[in-house]
């Protein structure tokens, strides 16, 4: 066309460090997070899914109300346990559990984060055997 400018394509989802929806909700970035590190302090927590503090809050809350989280103190941090046996909670998702999320979508070999797959959980409902193993990050929990 005469008289046109070509302007720049849009870069694509892939080249784009926050695209503008992604097929998973915060509740999942959250829950699968804090599945590949329950010391995960929520100022990081809410970094990387890319929402605020009380938002991360808010949805820590609401996991743990339905039963898919659950968190212990030690010192001034909070634990998170991960109920990995857990089903989905939409109809069409439902015969697939949290465990199986959470392995579909973490890279089994954590390098994105440098950890290390840890020592097998004490409690099975904590995270099954055939479930993705992590070792947490230290890190101070705010207060």
């Amino acid at each position: 066309m005469v008289g046109s400018r070509r302007t720049a394509e849009a870069p694509s989802p892939e080249e784009s460090p926050a695209a503008s929806w992604t097929f998973l909700t915060n509740h999942a970035h959250v829950l699968i997070r804090i599945a590949m590190d329950p010391r995960v302090l929520v100022r990081t927590l809410a970094e990387e899914v890319g929402i605020r503090e009380r938002a991360v809050l808010r949805i820590i809350g609401e996991l743990e109300e339905a039963g898919y989280l659950t968190h212990t103190r030690e010192g001034r941090r909070n634990v998170y346990a991960v109920r990995l046996s857990k089903p989905l909670r939409h109809p069409i998702e439902r015969h697939k559990t949290v465990g199986a999320l959470i392995e579909a979508v973490m890279d089994p070999s954590n390098a994105a984060r440098g950890q290390r797959p840890a020592p097998k959980p004490a409690s099975p409902r904590v995270a099954p055997a055939s479930t993705p193993r992590v070792t947490p990050r230290t890190a101070r929990q705010p207060g």
